[in-house]
């Protein structure tokens, strides 16, 4: 059965292996190759597990560490078109024949791996619903301001999804942000509040997504308990830990995972 290991997940770094300790793939890579290494070792996975590499987009956030890794792990790399030409031309990758186009859905370990676009602020972005062998799907879905008709779409059907919570409003507001940093989280082009995660969190559950792990939250304007109350609060009525589960990443996992 497939998983999902969240392990990195934050503003300062994020990196998400999808599959088991014989192989996967790993959704960003936005530490570095001795942090990512040391965390896929605490959650019993060899460095040989990854097959190849998806990156959501071009922030460094979430491509830092690509070069050294792609030096060490010669698999292909998949991106969006935008996001390929930027990787390439930032010398952000170790050899620029292992960068693939993702133009479509790819298959890996028997994991059909297919994009679906987000809206962000940067040249082209995505998320990516994964469905192992047996049928069944999981989502990766950060960095998004706003949720569309299409995410949506991507999103229904998958038992898993790993969403985007990443501020309080209120914490944002009264937080030291410049104006101008505080408009674009905001922006349809920013980030998604707990508010609006929560909103997509009942929509999901309500089409039978069993188990929900909060993600990317900020760690200057949110907390994992105002993030885990913004949900539980829009999914009144249900019992947690009965009708639906919900975690939050870590922003360094200790080694946790979930079947899917």
């Amino acid at each position: 059965m497939a998983r999902l290991y969240s392990l990195f997940s934050s503003s300062k770094g994020n990196a998400t292996f999808v599959g088991t300790p014989e192989g996967g793939i790993l959704i960003d890579c936005g530490v570095s190759t001795r942090r990512l290494t040391l965390a896929m070792e605490r959650c019993g996975l060899p460095m040989d597990a990854i097959r190849a590499i998806f990156i959501t987009h071009d922030h460094s956030d979430h491509i830092e560490g690509l070069k050294v890794l792609t030096k060490k792990c010669r698999v292909p790399v998949y991106a969006e078109p935008e996001t390929r030409k930027h990787i390439m031309e930032w010398e952000k990758i170790a050899d620029n024949d292992l960068m693939q186009d993702l133009v479509q859905d790819v298959t890996v370990c028997g994991m059909n791996v297919m994009p679906f676009a987000t809206s962000h602020d940067t040249v082209q972005s995505c998320g990516f619903r994964i469905t192992a062998e047996d049928g069944t799907a999981c989502a990766v879905c950060t960095d998004l301001g706003t949720v569309t008709d299409s995410v949506h779409e991507a999103l229904t059907g998958c038992r898993m999804v790993l969403l985007e919570a990443n501020y309080d409003d209120a914490m944002l507001s009264h937080g030291y942000y410049p104006p101008a940093l505080k408009a674009r989280i905001r922006s349809d082009h920013g980030h998604l509040s707990n508010v609006q995660c929560a909103e997509e969190a009942r929509r999901l559950v309500e089409t039978g997504t069993v188990h929900l792990l909060l993600g990317h939250l900020s760690q200057d304007n949110n907390t994992p308990q105002k993030a885990g109350a913004a949900v539980e609060n829009a999914l009144c009525g249900l019992r947690r830990g009965r009708d639906y589960l919900l975690n939050i990443a870590k922003p360094e996992t200790d080694g946790e995972m979930t079947v899917f």
